[in-house]
């Protein structure tokens, strides 16, 4: 007998939803904070998050135009989120087969060291172009973003969930 709660099928992803995310990811991290280094990048999490669970609705694309977005948006210098998240996009997309066999809490730790590519990717590229090293406070926020992969997994996972109440006269 198979246990239907811990094997649920998922319907298939809304679209519209997946662009919802995305802008309340933008929109969150648009958010004035200050100077509080463990902020986590949610524009990354979410982008990584449907570059592993659907790899051929968002890629390399959507994450250079976010990238783009928010380096206008923050006067950063012009590339620098754009050529993380595509980085970021590409590695997550290559490893999503493989992800995707693994427990949310195992994927966490799986995106620490890509998460931290987005940082090194940033910082790099921001030094390149003349600015200083913020410290090694900078790096909290890979951990910080990489904590939140757990319930941001569940949330965005939510709406393709079938209902608990099965019809017995359907096999699936």
């Amino acid at each position: 007998m198979i246990n239907h709660r811990s094997s649920r099928i998922l319907l298939p992803v809304r679209m519209g939803f997946i662009w919802i995310s995305l802008a309340v990811a933008l929109v969150l991290h648009f958010v004035p904070i200050g100077r509080f280094y463990a902020v986590p990048d949610f524009v990354a999490l979410v982008l990584a998050f449907w570059c592993v669970r659907e790899p051929r609705l968002v890629g390399m694309g959507t994450a250079f135009l976010l990238g783009v977005a928010v380096d206008v948006a923050h006067g950063a210098a012009m590339g620098q989120h754009a050529l993380a998240y595509v980085a970021l996009a590409f590695a997550c997309a290559s490893m999503s087969r493989r992800l995707l066999w693994f427990s949310p809490a195992i994927q966490a730790l799986h995106m620490v060291p890509l998460f931290l590519m987005v940082q090194l990717i940033m910082l790099v590229v921001r030094l390149m172009a003349g600015g200083r090293f913020p410290g090694w406070e900078y790096f909290f926020a890979t951990f910080t973003t990489a904590a939140l992969w757990l319930p941001v997994h569940y949330l965005l996972l939510l709406p393709q969930m079938r209902p608990v109440d099965r019809d017995e006269n359907r096999p699936i």
